[in-house]
């Protein structure tokens, strides 16, 4: 391993790991202080305006801006307990540079290509399991970690190898590619002389291997790159879509007209009330509410569009967001407070209203089948020799 390069893996939120940081640089005086952040996150860290995202980017973001806000506050309100500030140590590293004259490298990859490859990555199953643990931790449920531990070995090694069995996908994407994308900055930077590195206790075996190894680096511009892959839950759904149109087909040729209407009308009330009752419990406006409500029967029957949307648009214009919201929304205490604040409920109207609308579109499917006693199996054969042809 470079004898230039001098790691220090540190808890993100422990006030032992600022101490490490500070010995350290004292001690080896280096010519880069090397920091695991990328641009954007160097930014929000030192407190720089930023461009806030519109209503439009927030819907577009869905469910992965979600992720990334709800492992953010989580970190924070970790730290907060700990009587700390996530990325304390990263923050006092900079500063430390700055007053010995050594130059700061930003050796992490860019957060948002880091969580569409992890989203991308995910299996659905990955992603739901995920959901449910951030919700638990963020409501202070699981097992109690001493911060003051977490950079030991035995420690750390526990940590990913629970991530691992986790979710193998996040791992290799959080914790693998990051390693040889840190490690292939360092070596880089390397050539200006002593590097001390500041990066996650989670990373530093890995890194460390990278750099007895570079061999085993990857192109670092391969994993900038978003993977494309086929995307089975998008062909399920058009399955879906075929399997209700030809449900419809059908009910016109061969079913009464009477019949036919009251199909169609529990087809809008159990859209119109699952949707509705998601956006409900996000806590919406009855305006948002109502547009669930009124449009889900509509977007069930076409791919491009989504329930959710229009409520999320909705509540975005009632109850309009404002720059408060966007810098406040990481000082909540309780997830309590983060539904009250104005831009954390857009998408989460959003959200959940999709969900809704979703599972209305199986239960609406199947009672309308089981009205009209149309057998599912024809519809399916329809929809398959349709995609195939």
């Amino acid at each position: 391993m470079n004898p230039d390069i001098i790691l220090i893996g540190t808890a993100h939120i422990s006030d032992k790991s600022i101490n490490e940081v500070r010995s350290t640089i004292d001690q080896e005086k280096p010519n880069v202080v090397a920091v695991e952040l990328c641009p954007r996150r160097y930014k929000a860290l030192k407190g720089e305006i930023q461009k806030e995202p519109s209503i439009k980017d927030i819907l577009r973001g869905g469910y992965l801006l979600l992720v990334q806000w709800l492992l953010a506050w989580t970190q924070k309100k970790i730290a907060s307990d700990k009587g700390g500030e996530p990325g304390a140590e990263m923050l006092f590293a900079i500063e430390k540079a700055e007053e010995t004259g050594a130059r700061v490298a930003l050796i992490d990859r860019d957060i948002d290509i880091t969580l569409r490859r992890f989203w991308s990555r995910m299996t659905f199953f990955e992603k739901l399991r995920m959901f449910s643990a951030l919700i638990n931790s963020s409501l202070g449920d699981g097992e109690e970690i001493d911060m003051e531990t977490i950079t030991e070995e035995d420690v750390v090694d526990q940590l990913v190898s629970e991530l691992r069995s986790f979710s193998p996908s996040a791992a290799k994407v959080l914790v693998d590619e990051r390693d040889a994308y840190i490690a292939g900055n360092l070596l880089n930077v390397a050539k200006d002389g002593k590097v001390v590195a500041v990066i996650g206790a989670g990373h530093r075996k890995g890194v460390e291997k990278f750099l007895r190894n570079p061999e085993l680096i990857p192109p670092l511009e391969g994993l900038m790159q978003i993977p494309k892959k086929f995307n089975f839950m998008k062909l399920f759904g058009a399955l879906v879509i075929l399997s209700i149109l030809t449900t419809f087909v059908l009910l016109v040729v061969s079913v009464p007209l009477e019949k036919l209407l009251i199909a169609m009308g529990y087809w809008f009330i159990i859209n119109g009330i699952l949707s509705g009752a998601g956006a409900l419990i996000a806590g919406a406006h009855p305006l948002s509410i109502a547009t669930a409500f009124g449009i889900a029967w509509l977007t069930s029957l076409n791919p491009f569009l989504a329930a959710g949307w229009f409520a999320g648009l909705v509540e975005a214009y009632v109850r309009k967001p404002t720059s408060k919201d966007f810098k406040m929304m990481m000082d909540a205490e309780t997830l309590g407070d983060l539904r009250k604040n104005r831009l954390f409920r857009v998408i989460l109207v959003a959200a959940l209203a999709n969900i809704g609308s979703v599972i209305g579109t199986f239960v609406g499917l199947f009672v309308v089948l089981n009205m009209t006693g149309i057998d599912p199996r024809a519809i399916l054969e329809n929809a398959l020799s349709f995609l195939w042809a």
